[in-house]
């Protein structure tokens, strides 16, 4: 089957066309057609995908088509747009929608680069910079851009302070509220996975956009913690930083979910009991379930987030506890039978105690103690109970008394016995 794009005038858009001139590899291929319809498009081969906004996925490399469009704006929110993909529809008009300049570059088939809005100037500047006033018109530019910021930050991208003042005044707007849950979740989930998450919440904090988006989060702002545990400031300077810790631990998104949330009960903390935060772990978990359904965020970040804000000052002072609490404390992960959750839960305490201070990589002892309390009571022998002709109560309470056993056994054995 012959390559059916080679009749078609397109172009490489985007994405593919940004990263390669900032030296990092093409991932997402997407173009743009100039000068053809959607039956044209279905006639060569490709098949269709989208209704409002015409994209096509090629039949043998599977990357997206899209018929060139202008857009206008009909009515209030990221979704209030006509469209038009006619065939007079132009290259450099279908440029001028996108968001920011070094998202609005194409590549013809020769290697020749169209950049209409300077976006190879701004690469080389480093700068976040809207292409046209228009900008103003789709609020969910405001995430994006911070979440090219938080991409982008390694490389010391900034964002032009002009472009800032229209991501100010959409956040002014009220046009934020128009955002689906389920985009707010998705662009929030991509910014967890960037090289610099924290990022992301700061630009949203900067533009005024975070009391709309995360009302939560803001929340935390100014709020004062005790200077002896938190010399780095307030509950919201620490979250940032135990993100910060959670990206440099590991790259799963529901650690660094965790690590933004697992602090939310400090919000709810009497004024007259500041700077000490008296069970905020438990206060926070109704905060949580909150925005896990406002957002209507999957269960797999929900129970890691919960685990992590009801139980991250236990973990802390694993050295310290009896057997029954570390016995507690493994049933309450539910480890047993989700042993997946446990390094999960472990780094998300992990990144609590190093997200303060100066953010210095610590050693944190509890996170590979968990492991082992988790194996030595798990090894047990159970052999004996397979055909014992007893109640299953009477058998949880045997399996619960030799997993205590067993953490007794390895805790008298390797560390000094300290009431919890």
């Amino acid at each position: 089957m012959s390559d059916p794009s080679s009749n078609l005038k397109c172009y490489l858009v985007g994405g593919a066309v940004r990263d390669r001139l900032l030296g990092l590899p093409e991932t997402d291929r997407d173009w743009v057609v100039i000068g053809h319809d959607a039956s044209e498009m279905i006639r060569l081969g490709f098949r269709q995908v989208g209704k409002d906004f015409p994209v096509f996925l090629h039949p043998l490399s599977g990357e997206e088509y899209a018929l060139a469009r202008r857009e206008r704006k009909i009515a209030s929110g990221y979704a209030g747009f006509s469209t038009d993909s006619n065939r007079d529809v132009t290259l450099e008009e279908d440029l001028s929608r996108r968001d920011l300049t070094i998202n609005a570059i194409a590549r013809d088939h020769e290697g020749t680069l169209i950049d209409p809005h300077n976006g190879q100037k701004d690469i080389e500047q480093r700068t976040l910079r809207h292409v046209s006033a228009a900008f103003t018109e789709d609020p969910l530019r405001v995430l994006r851009v911070a979440r090219f910021a938080a991409r982008y930050h390694s490389l010391d991208f900034k964002i032009a302070p002009e472009t800032l003042c229209l991501m100010k005044e959409i956040s002014a707007s009220g046009e934020l509220d128009s955002l689906s849950p389920e985009r707010v979740w998705q662009e929030t989930l991509s910014a967890l996975s960037e090289t610099a998450p924290a990022e992301f919440f700061r630009v949203l904090a900067a533009c005024g956009a975070l009391k709309h988006i995360f009302p939560e989060i803001a929340a935390l702002q100014g709020i004062p913690q005790r200077s002896d545990f938190h010399p780095e400031g307030d509950a919201y300077v620490h979250t940032l930083m135990v993100i910060e810790a959670a990206t440099s631990l590991t790259s799963d998104t529901r650690v660094r979910f965790s690590a933004l949330v697992h602090d939310l009960g400090k919000a709810l903390t009497p004024k007259n009991q500041w700077p000490r935060h008296i069970r905020h772990e438990q206060r926070g978990l109704s905060i949580i379930n909150r925005l896990c359904d406002r957002l209507r965020i999957a269960s797999e970040y929900r129970d890691i987030a919960l685990l992590v804000s009801g139980q991250h000052l236990v973990m802390h002072r694993l050295t310290e506890l009896r057997p029954e609490t570390i016995l507690k404390l493994l049933n309450k992960l539910d480890a047993f039978r989700r042993p997946d959750r446990l390094s999960l839960f472990a780094m998300g305490c992990h990144a609590d105690a190093q997200g303060r201070g100066d953010g210095s990589m610590i050693s944190y002892r509890s996170r590979d103690l968990l492991k082992e309390y988790f194996r030595v009571a798990n090894e047990i022998d159970l052999t004996q109970l397979r055909d014992a002709e007893i109640s299953g109560a009477e058998k949880k309470m045997i399996v619960a008394q030799k997993r205590l056993e067993a953490i007794t056994k390895y805790r008298d054995a390797t560390q000094t016995p300290k009431s919890a």
